[in-house]
């Protein structure tokens, strides 16, 4: 036991997991900020909007197979391959099984390799659409980027001679010291850009925190397996988020909504989708009737944390383990942490066929003379679990396209309140706050919140506190849909901040020029007249080829 110990602190694997996982995201890190700017830069500007949410729908479809992939993968065995299968004692449905999660990373990367071949092939720069060619900001883009102090604008105009005079690559590589701090305060110092970074930023800490642990809700709140919960997320939820990623970009194509349109658009469909979300409080389980934690041995009596007592007269001389969890469930319909707790004496069959006899718990759950046999796994949640998870699925999809409409809009406004040689340079500075500030405390702070309503923890195989295996339903539902709905509330009061502005900056005369261009009966000359009078800045000498080089 103690070689096992050692063994097991002072393994290593996880730096492999970790480099893996660095490797990735160096890889796919550059799709965002340069793949939307090339789309961005290339496509009519009436059809961005469409373009976009076609690749966000694109790589949501990803995770669809991907979690199909882990359903599978959930239902095999860790070990499959080295160990006899017929020795393993509990099934998939159990909650100390452990799934071949290295299976899915192994598929999963050699797809990635053959699809990341296409890529060599893509052209340096593509052919400029005419509409856009004589004019190097979008319509809708100059009226929301206001001019720069008359310091800073020389600024801009020396880091244009620097680079014409970096004609090498070496020389442009070396400049880019000189462009980074300016870019920088330029980009902070855009009130719609720093507010739309807010609040994303806090939405995708509800988001992320929400989905990270939804498979674990959903086991522990309506007493589904892994395997199941996985092909439900993957068949059900991620596909309402790709056609709600979809439906956002066909309705900005489809109505020519304006960037204000697109504000307001995204606002609508986060207020509205943690509206729905608020219904999901109703439909939660009670906890399931554990003896010692939530039912006392010797009746139907409901127990608080402070009374959870694992030993009582029937198991008393049985000298069990507090530790062990084993679960079975006795013919009463009540789940016992282990056979020996149930207090049983015999017992029929192998591995998972095991049925347990006399058991002393489970006889004086009802009477002396009932039949007190118990079998392997725990005990079913109650009659109206199934009915309430059934309803969880029918809402929680909703929500979940309903959030995502706001996604392309969302976009689309990120790309137009910034200025154009500064889109590659935003979008890398919201993809690396996103997952600094987003991916990486959420599922942090969501699980230290949730690991607070466990009721029963198990133990390592050296000791030390291992993982939960029984969570209180009710508080567990309260601190996991409550959390997401304090985060995403916050999020909307900078969602109205950012309308706000957008509002503010948006006169009247402007509104009314948008609608003349909509409709073609501005010329592109006229267009630039108006915005010269009005004070906007145009960046004549901006190129996309150079956002995009490849």
């Amino acid at each position: 036991m103690h070689s096992g110990c050692g063994k097991e602190a002072g393994s290593s694997m996880w730096i492999y997991v970790l480099l893996g996982n660095l490797l990735r995201g160096i890889g796919e890190t550059p799709i965002q900020p340069l793949g939307i700017t090339y789309i961005d830069d290339y496509a009519i500007e009436e059809n961005a909007a469409l373009y976009i949410g076609c690749v966000q729908t694109v790589a949501i479809i990803g995770p669809i197979f991907g979690f199909l992939l882990g359903s599978l993968c959930a239902k095999l065995y860790v070990d499959i391959g080295f160990v006899d299968l017929d020795s393993v004692t509990i099934t998939h449905k159990d909650v100390q099984w452990v799934g071949a999660w290295w299976l899915g990373y192994l598929i999963a990367g050699v797809i990635s390799i053959l699809a990341g071949i296409p890529f060599w092939f893509l052209p340096k720069n593509l052919l400029k659409p005419e509409r856009r060619k004589d004019s190097s900001t979008s319509s809708e883009q100059s009226k929301f980027i206001t001019e720069d102090n008359k310091d800073q604008h020389k600024s801009y105009q020396q880091q244009g001679k620097i680079t014409e005079m970096a004609k090498g690559k070496s020389l442009e590589f070396l400049s880019w010291p000189l462009n980074f701090l300016p870019s920088l305060k330029n980009l902070f110092g855009n009130p719609v850009y720093i507010l739309y970074l807010c609040a994303s930023i806090i939405q995708l800490n509800s988001l992320i925190g929400m989905v990270t642990y939804k498979p674990k809700y959903i086991e522990q709140q309506y007493g589904q397996t892994s395997s199941k919960t996985n092909f439900v997320i993957g068949l059900i939820n991620i596909p309402a988020v790709a056609f709600g990623i979809f439906s956002g970009g066909l309705i900005m194509k489809k109505f020519r909504i304006s960037v204000l349109g697109a504000a307001k658009l995204s606002l609508g469909s986060s207020f509205f989708g943690y509206l729905l979300l608020l219904s999901l409080f109703a439909m939660g389980c009670e906890n399931s009737d554990v003896a010692g934690l939530t039912v006392s041995y010797h009746g139907t009596k409901r127990m608080t944390d402070y009374e959870q007592a694992l030993f009582s007269e029937c198991n008393s001389g049985c000298a069990c383990s507090k530790n062990d969890w084993d679960p079975i469930c006795g013919e009463n319909g009540v789940t016992y942490i282990s056979a020996c707790l149930a207090g049983c004496q015999a017992s029929n069959g192998s591995g998972k066929n095991t049925v347990f006899f006399n058991c002393s718990c489970v006889r004086t759950m009802e009477s002396p003379s009932q039949s007190s046999s118990a079998v392997v796994g725990p005990c079913q949640k109650g009659n109206e679990c199934p009915k309430m998870f059934l309803y969880f699925l029918v809402i929680s999809v909703i929500t979940s396209y309903t959030l995502s409409i706001g996604g392309t809009p969302g976009y689309i406004l990120l790309l137009r309140c910034i200025k154009p040689h500064l889109k590659s340079f935003a979008l890398g500075i919201y993809t690396l706050a996103i997952r600094v500030l987003a991916g990486i405390p959420a599922p942090v702070y969501f699980g230290v919140a949730i690991d607070t309503t466990c009721l029963k923890w198990g133990s390592k195989r050296c000791g030390g506190r291992g993982a939960c295996r029984l969570y209180n339903s009710s508080a567990l539902r309260y601190v996991y849909l409550g959390l997401t709905l304090v985060l995403g509330t916050v999020s909307i009061f900078f969602s109205v901040a950012v309308l706000w502005v957008l509002r503010k900056r948006s006169s009247p005369q402007d509104e009314t020029l948008s609608a003349n261009m909509e409709r073609g009966t501005c010329g592109t000359k006229s267009r630039k007249d108006n915005f010269v009078n009005n004070g906007h800045l145009i960046q004549a000498t901006y190129w996309p080829e150079k956002e995009t080089r490849l």
